[in-house]
């Protein structure tokens, strides 16, 4: 059974950085998006990004701007089978946990979702 292992959550202050890692527990041959969502004490899980296997990348509403801004930043390392999200001048409200998201294709044709167990940002001083 793959498992994604989530890396580089933390306690950090006001205007910090952090860099999010995800990679699959075994390696993945036919990744169809790999990406990451966050959830805010309290409130539902949502998109943060997914970059899909044509390469395009879908973004959360709540966060499009941040990435327009180039205060988050998502990117893959298909040869590291590996995702990853840098977040930089970070804010309390992106306090949250962090969930790394993968899909693939199997053999068989069929798609497989996985999530992580989650990565705990805390902004605060």
């Amino acid at each position: 059974q793959v498992r994604l292992v989530e890396s580089g959550g933390g306690l950090v202050r006001p205007g910090g950085s952090l860099r999010l890692s995800c990679t699959p527990s075994n390696r993945i041959s036919y990744v169809k998006s790999m990406g990451w969502y966050r959830q805010v004490l309290g409130k539902e899980r949502e998109l943060v990004a997914v970059i899909t296997g044509g390469g395009g990348t879908n973004y959360g509403a709540t966060v499009y701007e941040d990435f327009e801004k180039g205060r988050f930043t998502v990117s893959r390392d298909d040869a590291k089978n590996s995702v990853y999200l840098q977040m930089n001048s970070l804010k309390p409200e992106d306090t949250a946990v962090y969930y790394c998201s993968v899909d693939y294709y199997t053999a068989a044709g069929g798609v497989v979702s996985l999530m992580g167990q989650g990565a705990q940002v805390t902004v605060s001083v």
